[in-house]
């Protein structure tokens, strides 16, 4: 791959992950099994089972009515197979009144090159005042 594929193919990873936020299967996907995940609130899932358990759940609370998008700010590679990617995130809680997610976070992902394609192995997120 050249670099504007992998750049193209990363793009399209993040663009992924928005689209598929509410969808358990297509999102767990586009993980490592190996995944490291902080969310915003500063919870950590070790593993793409916990995630898939960690989503499956939110998404019978009243999480589920908690959105957000990302815009990538910057993309850099460490290795050939490894990127790092900074992304801006803003966070949409329809919860109503009382709900307590922070609007904005920094969301920096580390994306490996595996042979089925590019998969987030880390992704943090830290909360923007």
């Amino acid at each position: 791959m050249t670099d504007q594929q992998d750049l193209t193919a990363i793009r399209d990873l993040v663009a992924a992950v928005d689209r598929h936020q509410s969808d358990v299967e297509e999102f767990v996907a586009l993980h490592h099994p190996d995944l490291v995940l902080v969310n915003i609130a500063g919870r950590r899932v070790l593993g793409r089972e916990a995630l898939r358990e960690a989503m499956t759940a939110g998404l019978k609370s009243p999480m589920a009515k908690v959105f957000t998008r990302l815009e990538i700010e910057d993309i850099r590679f460490i290795r050939p197979d490894v990127a790092l990617v900074s992304c801006a995130k803003y966070v949409s809680d329809e919860r109503g009144e009382g709900s307590a997610v922070p609007t904005r976070g920094s969301l920096t992902f580390t994306v490996v090159r595996e042979p089925a394609g590019w998969k987030i192995a880390v992704a943090q997120t830290t909360p923007v005042p």
